[in-house]
């Protein structure tokens, strides 16, 4: 029966080693290949920041102020308002689709 030398024994272990390794790498791969993105995340877009400055700033925010100590408090209170605004032009498109009127276009 003949042993395998240290230095033989070293090279299949190694070689054993560098099979698995590209094994797991490449079905690591797949997995992350067949991952779909979560619909429910959304990108926001420049246009859509946008937006809702010009939405905060007609409701009364002004971020040229900077930090001067009312920050949190007048923000929240433009939300609110655009809160309000957009609620209320939901209950009246849904009050228009009861009652079979159509919403006239802009």
């Amino acid at each position: 029966m003949k042993s395998l030398s240290p230095i033989r024994l070293f090279d299949q272990s190694l070689r054993n080693l560098a099979v698995a390794g590209a094994i797991l790498m490449s079905t690591s791969v797949g997995v992350f290949a067949q991952t779909m993105p979560d619909p429910a995340m959304h990108r926001v877009t420049r246009a859509e920041v946008m937006h809702e400055l010009y939405e905060l700033e007609a409701a009364g925010y002004n971020p040229s102020q900077g930090d001067d100590g009312s920050y949190p408090a007048d923000i929240q209170a433009a939300q609110e308002k655009v809160a309000a605004k957009h609620q209320a032009e939901r209950n009246a498109v849904m009050s228009a689709g009861q009652t079979g009127q159509a919403k006239p276009t802009p």
